[in-house]
């Protein structure tokens, strides 16, 4: 009989307990979410003191209204009460419309605004270079460098800052070793910079090297640092396109002491002869172009240009449209090749099949390449366009050849 007791005892305990509780848990939850929206309100303010004051005014006016309302309904009611009531909760109302009448306008007005200034969306902090770029075009660059330097303390790996750095340091402070060790820095943060990013840095650093510097030799270097760094890439490709066409040292000091042309004796009473006297540029020699451009082949394998010219000599001048089929290969066998370089190069062989070799099968294989080599591409619907007429092409060579 004692434990049923006490089981009888302890079930009224529970039942009271239990709705205390979840009383209390529900009352948390509530100030839970209500102080996680006050503050998540509170840290998008553009003004966190006046919002804080904006809910001190309506905690106070929502408090006094709520005691006239309980001192009148607990007088005795009536239309008196009725009255107070209504004129509290009428000034409370008009309180609480100045005070947050520009919030409710911009809760309303915000779908339309955003449209325009991104509404509450966080901007990325980003570098900003206008100030520097408006010191360097008054002539103050000085004051630009220190600028860009002041960016480059928050960002310190940001590639356009120290790009433009360098740039200020060899073309306007003729500081061309200080910009090449602003390009040192900026390749020792490879990691966070982008292949293109590099190589355009090292181009720009040639570019320096030649126009400020008159060295080529520098500019050699920097052009086979991007074949080091990006072997096998569109980049090493056009680096060493780039390498085969540096301007000779000679040249380069031509330019402050030009080399000078003995002019000889020449008709003279232009303006009295009755035809006109037309100058024509001497003939070149198809044979000491050729010879020349294998010598520089010889040294520079891969410029692309030079052989180009050698295989439409060979087409052209030698009649020998194997020797020009066999550069035109060469070309086409190069890694990484660009595909509009490629595409380029195969048009070309098709139209020396055509024009030299009036061999339509093989000119209709090279073109057969480029729908291979690049499908789903405006290429290949040129090559597919192309093919449909070689016949009409053939045809059209052939009549002005006649003409």
């Amino acid at each position: 009989m004692a434990p049923m007791r006490g089981c009888k005892t302890v079930e009224p305990v529970m039942n009271w307990l239990w709705p205390k509780i979840a009383g209390v848990l529900e009352l948390i939850l509530c100030v839970g979410i209500i102080g996680w929206v006050l503050y998540r309100w509170l840290k998008k303010s553009d003004d966190p003191p006046r919002l804080i004051s904006k809910w001190a005014i309506t905690a106070v006016m929502a408090g006094i209204t709520w005691w006239v309302t309980a001192s009148s309904v607990t007088g005795g009611g009536g239309y008196g009460a009725a009255f107070i009531i209504g004129i509290a909760c009428a000034v409370c109302g008009i309180v609480l419309g100045i005070t947050w009448g520009a919030n409710i306008a911009d809760f309303f007005g915000k779908p339309l605004t955003s449209l325009f200034d991104g509404g509450e969306q966080e901007v990325v902090p980003a570098p900003f270079y206008s100030i520097a770029e408006a010191r360097r075009k008054q002539g103050k660059y000085l004051e630009a460098v220190v600028e860009i330097r002041k960016q480059l303390a928050r960002f310190p790996d940001d590639f356009n800052g120290m790009l433009m750095l360098a740039g200020i340091q060899a073309e306007n402070l003729n500081d061309l070793p200080g910009a090449q060790m602003t390009i040192e820095r900026l390749l020792m943060s490879a990691p966070n910079q982008s292949p293109i990013n590099l190589t355009l840095a090292l181009n720009r650093l040639a570019d320096w090297q030649l126009k400020h510097g008159q060295d080529p030799d520098s500019a050699r270097e920097a052009l086979e640092r991007i074949i080091q760094m990006f072997p096998e890439t569109e980049q090493a490709y056009h680096a060493g396109q780039r390498i085969a066409h540096l301007t000779p040292s000679e040249m380069l000091a031509e330019k402050n002491e030009p080399h000078r042309i003995k002019l000889g004796q020449y008709q003279e009473n232009i303006g009295l002869l009755r035809e006109p006297v037309t100058v024509r540029p001497p003939k070149e020699d198809p044979a000491t172009v050729a010879a020349s451009l294998v010598r520089h082949l010889e040294q520079h394998p891969q410029d692309g240009e030079a052989r180009e010219r050698l295989a439409l000599i060979y087409a052209e001048h030698y009649q020998r449209l194997d020797l020009a089929a066999d550069q035109l290969e060469e070309l086409l066998a190069q890694p990484n090749l660009p595909a509009k370089q490629a595409v380029h190069w195969l048009n070309m062989l098709a139209d020396l099949r055509v024009r030299h070799g009036s061999d339509l099968a093989a000119a209709r294989e090279v073109l057969q390449r480029i729908i291979d080599l690049f499908p789903r591409s405006a290429a290949a619907e040129n090559a597919k366009n192309r093919m449909a007429h070689l016949r009409l092409e053939l045809r059209g060579k052939k009549e002005s050849q006649v003409v």
